[in-house]
This record gives C-alpha cells, sequence and structure tokens, in this order.
C-alpha cells in the first residue's frame, strides 16, 4: 500500500463522477473520465478507466471507492517489502503448493478490487487466476506495507478482507516498526501473538515464521535463519506430506 497520511486516505470524501477529468474516448466517442481518488464506482467501471489511462501505475477499489497510490519511496515502503518477498520466497521454495505474487489485481468482490503488496495462496484454495490474469477469491494470506496504523490497510481493507473469506492479513507499520497479524476465523478477528522467542507463526501456513526485531532491524539473515527453523519443525513436515497427497490425488483424478 503507498504510503499516505490519514487525512488523505481514511479521511477523504468521495468524489462524484462529474468532478473528474475526460482523459481518452469512451464507449461511442464519449469522452472517458479518469480515475480520481474518491471516485465511487463499479468494478468494471474501474478496470475499464484503469486499464484506459497508462498513466497510473496503481490504484485499488476498496468498498467501492477508488485510491489511487501516491510515489512509493524507500525506506518507508520498498525496502521492507522486498524483505518481506525474498522472507515468503525462501517458504515457497520449502513448500508444495505454494503461489506467490508482487502487486497482483485481487478480484475480492464487486466493489473491492485491491493490488496488495503481497498475496499467497495454496492451489486448490479458494484463491485461483481467472480467464483475464487476475487473482480472484480469497488468498489464504496478504500482506501490506502501511506507511502508520491511520492508513487504509488497517481499516475498510481489513473489512473487506475478513468478510470475503482471507485467513490472515500480514500489515508492517513502518512508521511504528510494528507488525500486525491478522487471523479470520467464524468472522472474528485476532492478532496471533509472539511466542517466548518473539516470533509470530502463522495458523494457516506451518513452519511460515517472523521475527519483527529482525525485521525491523534490516537483517536479512537473522529473518530467513528464524523461517528455517520453523521450516525444519515436524508441523511444516506434515504440511509438506499432506501437500504432497493432495497433489498425488489430483494427478491420479
Amino acid at each position: 500500500m503507498s504510503l499516505r497520511t490519514a487525512d488523505a486516505v481514511v479521511n477523504q470524501a468521495p468524489r462524484t463522477i462529474s468532478q473528474t477529468h475526460p482523459t481518452t474516448n469512451g464507449a461511442a466517442g464519449q469522452p472517458l473520465p479518469r480515475l480520481e481518488n474518491g471516485d465511487r464506482l463499479s468494478r468494471a467501471e474501474f478496470e475499464r478507466r484503469y486499464a484506459a489511462d497508462p498513466t497510473i501505475t496503481k490504484a485499488e477499489l476498496i468498498e467501492g471507492v477508488v485510491y489511487v497510490a501516491s510515489p512509493v519511496r524507500v525506506w518507508r515502503h520498498a525496502a521492507p517489502h522486498s524483505r518481506i518477498i525474498i522472507w515468503l520466497g525462501l517458504y515457497q521454495a520449502s513448500t508444495p503448493d505454494v503461489n506467490l505474487a508482487d502487486n497482483a489485481t485481487l478480484r475480492l468482490d464487486l466493489d473491492n478490487e485491491p493490488q496488495p503488496d503481497v498475496a499467497l495462496w495454496l492451489d486448490g484454495g479458494n484463491a485461483f487466476v481467472d480467464d483475464d490474469d487476475y487473482l480472484q477469491g480469497a488468498p489464504e494470506l496478504l500482506v501490506e506495507v502501511a506507511a502508520s496504523s491511520a492508513a487504509l490497510d488497517l481499516h475498510h481493507k481489513l473489512q473487506a478482507y475478513r468478510r470475503n473469506g482471507v485467513q490472515e492479513y500480514l500489515v508492517l507499520l513502518t512508521q511504528e516498526q510494528e507488525v500486525r497479524w491478522h487471523t479470520f476465523a467464524d468472522g472474528e478477528t485476532a492478532l496471533i501473538q509472539p511466542d517466548a522467542r518473539g516470533v509470530l507463526c502463522s495458523r494457516v501456513l506451518p513452519g511460515l515464521h517472523l521475527s519483527p526485531d529482525h525485521f525491523w532491524r534490516a537483517d536479512l539473515a537473522g529473518l530467513l535463519a528464524v523461517l528455517q527453523q520453523g521450516l525444519a519443525t515436524e508441523e511444516h513436515a506434515s504440511f509438506v506430506q499432506q501437500r504432497q497427497r493432495i497433489s498425488a490425488n489430483n494427478i491420479i483424478h
């Protein structure tokens, strides 16, 4: 998620279509308004305008409202984003049937089309890549790098993810240097608590262990060493065997 202040993201008043500015031709030669922060659009209209404007590199539809991303900074977004990609990439390399996507558009429902920083989903789960090459459904894990606890990621977006069946939602708050790992079950939201080592452990993806201390110190070696400990557990070994059996059964049938 791009870095914004609370006023720019959470408290922004919705705009009407008449306030937007035409950029290119739409159907029947009519001007097609460009995407603007605060526009209230259907998902189909959001996709149409997004595709028509090559100057916009990231925009999201959250609860029917458009959010256009601002430029991405290095230390407050891009660098922590790269660390989380490497961390999840190692998990993917060590675990069958794990899929990983960086900044992929997610067709969540008719009012929500976010572009999470990272999405992780399992083969045969509730998420899939559709015929338009978009991710659709509810991935097992979504990750966002956010400026602070006032960001969109911890408000409307969290509600949309919970409602649509996403199982875990990891938010990295760069201003507070805080990690919030949400888990959703039976309509309830809970935060995963650190173990005695100060490590956070996924409840859905066995062996996926995160050390916030190493993460915020940008100690990539230490971060991956803690993950390797998770990958060496019996819990992860059992999960790998389970996924291998599922894959074998799918091949047979």
